[in-house]
């Protein structure tokens, strides 16, 4: 894989914007690495709970500032999907089948995870375990894929996001981020919550739709540290002034969350991490000049859904493991001299755990780059996603347990499996 990686990386053009792909990979780094620290097992009174330490310890609140990348991800996704929908247009076969091809990537490493936790939830089952016990523990590995359910509806918005770009500009921003604010205003002054979910529109659109600007720009770092001015000013208003929650990630037990639904802090904490992209750009691209590190950035993004759906069955299984060995080194208290003392080696344990995941089913994200001729059309590519989207939504909210004989949500299963297959089989001829 790495002789295929440095292959590439021989012969990727100089006029790439390498820094999209450093920047993705150093935003699942992120993630993984502040899911790992901040979900902390725990034996209590002979049980074992996975404590989140955001409800413990509030000084890792400000943490979340570094930790919550999800603006990154739609900020880069935006510049990379214009790239290829622009791509596109120049090909008739590859603009139909354009959603197929995008999702395939995005959809395909997901039937795997979502089967192993299915077939581990029905041995677990056999063996006694509740159906609660299922559901807690599969919510906990497969929760981050809410994101990507939100990313994917995102995606299947390009070719109207695009064409409205090309109508009427960086005003697309400006609009989406004001109805994002309106939203707010109205939810919270109003006692309106149930119009936050709106903002799972507005704010992702709205940072999707600056990687368009990105893509365009003619000297984008100029307005770095104007991003990340006016992100700092948004974050001192809302939190200090309106009373915003300090995390950007959903504490238990809070009242409020910055992200389910997004709330305006996520445009905010987006514009510095924006402005920081911006900034760092040209260093990034000057050392990705260099054959060996945009090797390991290929090599890295080759594998990078397997890397994000498998990283908390790493930290499941960890810890299934030290259960099963008497609790060792889960009796410390999490935030405590002693259990932060411990973390480099259970981030060792976890990444131990994770390569061999990561190495066994990469070949379903490896799988997924195929020519788009018998690839489904936009309708079909459509349906699918949704119902992909459905049963990721109900894995992330309450995992798989259910109160039947396997023990295991079979809906939220075929939902997944179903979906997947309808978005991105490759059929005989041509599809919807």
């Amino acid at each position: 894989m790495m002789a295929a990686a440095r292959w590439a990386a021989e012969r990727t053009p100089e006029s790439r914007n390498r820094a999209v792909d450093l920047y993705r990979a150093i935003a699942i780094s992120f993630v993984i690495l502040g899911h790992w620290l901040l979900v902390a097992a725990v034996m209590r009174d002979g049980e074992v709970t996975l404590v989140i330490l955001l409800a413990e310890q509030r000084w890792t609140h400000y943490a979340t500032w570094l930790f919550q990348v999800m603006p990154v991800f739609f900020f880069v996704g935006g510049f990379s999907n214009s790239l290829s929908w622009d791509s596109a247009q120049k090909d008739p076969e590859k603009k139909r089948a354009w959603a197929a091809t995008r999702l395939s990537r995005l959809l395909k490493p997901t039937v795997p995870v979502v089967l192993a936790w299915a077939a581990g939830g029905v041995i677990a089952r056999a063996m006694g375990v509740s159906p609660e016990l299922i559901g807690f523990a599969s919510q906990a590995a497969l929760v981050p894929v809410w994101f990507l359910a939100v990313y994917i509806v995102i995606t299947m918005a390009v070719p109207v996001t695009v064409a409205l770009w090309d109508r009427i500009g960086v005003l697309s921003v400006l609009l989406l981020a004001l109805g994002a604010v309106v939203v707010d205003a109205i939810a919270f002054g109003l006692d309106q919550g149930w119009l936050r979910w709106a903002n799972y529109g507005f704010v992702w659109l709205a940072v999707h739709q600056l990687g368009y600007w990105w893509r365009r720009a003619a000297r984008p770092k100029t307005w770095a540290l104007g991003f990340i001015a006016s992100g700092v000013a948004w974050l001192y208003v809302l939190i200090v002034q309106f009373g915003y929650p300090v995390a950007m990630v959903s504490v238990p037990g809070a009242e409020m969350s910055n992200t389910r639904p997004p709330t305006t802090a996520m445009l905010a904490v987006g514009a510095v991490q924006i402005g920081a992209i911006l900034l760092f750009t040209d260093l990034a691209q000057a050392w990705l000049q260099r054959t060996r590190p945009w090797a390991l950035v290929i090599l890295f993004n080759q594998m990078i859904m397997s890397i994000y759906l498998w990283h908390m069955t790493a930290l499941i299984i960890v810890v299934g493991i030290a259960v099963l060995l008497g609790g060792v080194g889960l009796q410390e208290p999490p935030g405590s001299g002693a259990w932060w003392a411990m973390r480099p080696v259970w981030l060792a344990l976890f990444t131990v755990v994770l390569v061999p995941l990561v190495l066994i089913f990469v070949r379903f994200e490896a799988g997924s780059r195929t020519k788009p001729a018998g690839r489904p059309g936009p309708i079909l590519a459509m349906l699918g996603a949704l119902m992909t989207c459905a049963g990721l939504i109900v894995m992330a909210m309450v995992g798989l347990g259910a109160d039947n004989i396997t023990g295991v949500n079979w809906l939220a299963v075929g939902l997944v499996a179903v979906g997947v297959l309808v978005a991105t089989r490759r059929w005989p001829g041509r599809a919807a």
